[in-house]
């Protein structure tokens, strides 16, 4: 079969690899039907990730059709379509027992293009397949499945849901690209009173209006801190999410967080930020990080199959398989672009 490989910081290749065989009975093999790209993904072609190694098949996200299943498999049958999550679970373990799937101590967590070979690829091998993956709902296409593999679920999770959004807060998330998307559309199912997107392409803030930002700032232009006190009679957001990942955007979103406020990091980082305790200490925030756990999945899939949640959109370039290479050069140049999301799918 194909797929992208990873060969080294700043090097990749769409190429011939091995078919994926099963490997123990919780294992199922999925034809991969549609995939996508992550941000993570660009982080590891930066090396912002040194546990992937060289020859790394890519990809935590897709949706595709079950071809062999392992013995132990109890859910799923050949034929069947799902959605293949950006994190597995042993569902044994006590961080899976606790629905922290992501810190899964049982061979699981995430794994998938990172520590075994992901989805970015003709098929891939899905294991503890029970416990990771969803089955796409009748009406639902591919296309609004695949944002739940990972953005959808992320953004909920580590962001308004560790954030603690609720009913009538000021919230700004910094960054609009994927990750900030999905944060304005999941947060508004808390119903705050603002949302204010954060980004310095205005191409991007156009598209945190269409999926809600009732308020959009370009720091180049113009001040995010006398649009956030202006909001706030000067107190600060309630929650600021961060949806970058660089040292700066960090800092600045902990500067624009009220007194009892919440920080939430959503963004990968790949350098040391500075945690000014000097200012801070006296201010009672509540800073969280968070890798994934996926145990909202279920949830978006049915807001998604009700029409409650428009995912869909989040998609910008389609293109088939045989032009991987270039999807990662329109995904890796937003600003140029216009890239949110890119779907691969397989040729016709």
């Amino acid at each position: 079969m194909k797929a992208l490989v990873y060969q080294g910081p700043g090097r990749r290749s769409w190429q011939e690899v091995p078919d994926p065989q099963l490997q123990h009975p919780g294992d199922v093999i999925v034809r991969v039907d549609a995939v996508t790209i992550c941000g993570t993904d660009l982080h590891i072609l930066k090396g912002d990730v040194p546990e992937v190694a060289s020859g790394r098949v890519l990809g935590h996200e897709a949706v595709g059709t079950v071809t062999a299943v392992g013995a132990a498999v109890e859910t799923l049958d050949i034929g069947d379509r799902v959605l293949v999550s950006c994190i597995s679970a042993c569902g044994k373990c006590r961080y899976c027992r606790e629905a922290h799937y992501g810190q899964c101590l049982g061979g699981g967590g995430w794994i998938l293009g990172h520590l075994i070979d992901g989805t970015q690829a003709e098929y891939v091998r899905v294991p503890f397949a029970d416990n990771s993956t969803h089955k796409v709902p009748e009406g639902v296409s591919d296309e609004q499945m695949v944002m739940l593999a990972d953005i959808l679920p992320t953004s909920y999770e580590v962001g308004v849901l560790n954030g603690a959004v609720r009913p009538g807060d000021v919230v700004a998330i910094v960054g609009a690209g994927p990750i900030g998307l999905a944060a304005i559309l999941t947060a508004r199912l808390h119903s705050p009173r603002t949302i204010v997107s954060i980004d310095v392409a205005d191409s991007r803030l156009e598209a945190a209006r269409t999926f809600g930002a009732d308020v959009v700032v370009n720091p180049g232009t113009g001040s995010v801190r006398a649009v956030i006190d202006g909001l706030t009679g000067g107190l600060g957001a309630d929650c600021v999410m961060e949806a970058v990942g660089t040292p700066g955007t960090f800092e600045d979103a902990v500067r624009l967080t009220r007194a009892g406020g919440h920080v939430a990091n959503i963004g990968v980082h790949g350098a040391p930020a500075t945690l000014h305790l000097e200012d801070i200490w006296i201010k009672n925030l509540t800073i969280t990080t968070g890798l994934v756990d996926t145990y909202s999945t279920p949830t978006l899939v049915d807001l998604v199959a009700g029409n409650r949640l428009d995912t869909a959109a989040m998609i910008t370039h389609r293109f088939t398989f045989d032009d991987f290479e270039a999807a990662y050069d329109v995904f890796s140049r937003p600003a140029e672009t216009g890239a949110l999301k890119v779907l691969l799918t397989v040729p016709k």
